[in-house]
């Protein structure tokens, strides 16, 4: 089975405090990527040395003010690089959930009773519902796009029939959380632009696997979690310019009017956010050569998808000779370039929540359940069963690594 060899977890690992910790003597296997990644030393080092040297809200004519002012700058400019955007369009948040709800209340001032919206159930509810009660509200109608069961993929093919000149809004998942589907974003944003819709991107589980680009996609909003890539929790919104100067900002009065501060409500968590441009510096670092911080973010997630993509083979192969272990999802090692490295499997004989309780005991942390991602597990008729588990990789993780969750699963079947 060949590997990836360009790209060297080890050479990493050290950088991550929490990759060193032990379970009962044993080496600790985080596999929960798609729920949180863990953070390296200069993450930590950033939002401890803010909080050290001290800090204050902006706007102030003195020191602290003005290294808060730094730090947003930078971190704007940070995320301007992994989106492939301007900094005036990215905005902070709490969350990709508080952001979404946010722009839902204020899309939905344009929306008339008989207006449609098109969301997707491959989408993780953070990506639903802020729409559907946005729709309620308005008396708009929604329209579902669905996916194929069998390989999980996006029945984009269906989209064109769900599109017409009332529709207002298409709200598409870059990257399924459950089943690690990637689908066809740019087509999507096309057919949708054709009838004059506007595009929201959920990239919180695409951000950590592939390159993010935004004139690439032409979406009009896009919306990630850094604590997704090896940063803390906060949300970061891309929103094109001109909507984001056009749209009303439930917002307090004394707060900017102009974008992209009229988005950011309330004081924001300046610490996390120079843990943010820490997190995206440590990305761009695993891009070798020099250059802009584009260009090496590019090498860099060209550099990780790849070694990514010989850990899902690895599993994938191993996975097949297990008993009574059903992978849900893509699973030809010939598409792997079609998902991220997550996958949604269940064992005969044990409930998900068995399963990630008996590898939980081992050391090796994966999850259970539906993961928000309700509609994913309602389509596929197991919300009532208690879902799946989901077992993640990311570039930190090894092929030693997949290997010992693969014989802690055939233990397991046996």
């Amino acid at each position: 089975m060949q590997d990836n060899i360009a790209f060297n977890p080890d050479l990493l690992r050290p950088q991550f405090p929490a990759l060193q910790q032990t379970l009962s003597g044993r080496p600790v296997i985080y596999l929960d990527g798609p729920g949180g990644t863990q953070t390296p030393e200069r993450v930590i080092d950033a939002m401890a040395g803010y909080l050290r040297a001290g800090g204050s809200n902006l706007g102030g004519p003195f020191l602290t003010s003005e290294r808060s002012e730094v730090v947003m700058a930078a971190g704007r400019r940070a995320m301007a690089a992994f989106y492939n955007a301007r900094p005036e369009e990215i905005v902070f948040g709490q969350n990709m959930t508080s952001l979404t709800f946010s722009l839902s209340r204020a899309l939905a001032q344009r929306w008339q009773p008989g207006d449609e919206i098109v969301l997707t159930r491959l989408d993780h509810d953070a990506n639903i519902s802020p729409w559907l009660l946005a729709a309620k509200e308005r008396g708009v109608t929604v329209r579902w796009l669905d996916f194929h069961p069998a390989d999980t993929s996006l029945a984009l093919e269906e989209l064109p029939a769900l599109l017409n000149e009332r529709t207002q809004l298409l709200a598409i998942t870059h990257a399924s959380n459950a089943v690690g589907t990637i689908p066809d974003v740019a087509r999507a944003v096309r057919l949708a632009h054709e009838v004059g819709a506007l595009v929201y991107v959920d990239a919180v589980h695409a951000a950590p696997h592939q390159l993010i680009d935004v004139q690439a996609l032409a979406c009009d909003f896009l919306v990630s979690s850094a604590y997704k890539y090896f940063g803390p929790h906060t949300g970061i919104l891309y929103g094109r310019y001109r909507l984001l100067e056009e749209l009303p900002a439930f917002k307090v009065r004394p707060s900017p009017p102009e974008p992209p501060e009229k988005w950011e409500t309330g004081t924001q968590s300046f610490e996390s956010i120079a843990g943010v441009a820490a997190a995206i510096d440590y990305l761009a670092s695993l891009g070798p050569g020099e250059g802009s911080l584009r260009e090496r973010l590019a090498r860099a997630m060209a550099s990780v998808k790849a070694y990514e993509m010989g850990l899902s083979a690895r599993f994938l192969q191993g996975a097949a000779a297990i008993p009574g272990l059903r992978v849900y999802g893509i699973t030809d090692v010939e598409r792997l370039d079609e998902r991220t490295p997550t996958f949604a499997v269940s064992l005969e004989g044990y409930s998900a929540g068995e399963v990630a309780a008996a590898l939980g005991r081992q050391g090796i942390f994966v999850w259970s359940g539906h993961y928000y991602a309700v509609a994913v597990m309602e389509r596929l008729g197991l919300l009532e069963q208690g879902g799946l588990v989901r077992i993640g990789f990311v570039h930190y993780n090894t092929p030693a690594e997949v290997d010992a969750v693969l014989t802690a699963l055939r233990n397991l079947a046996e």
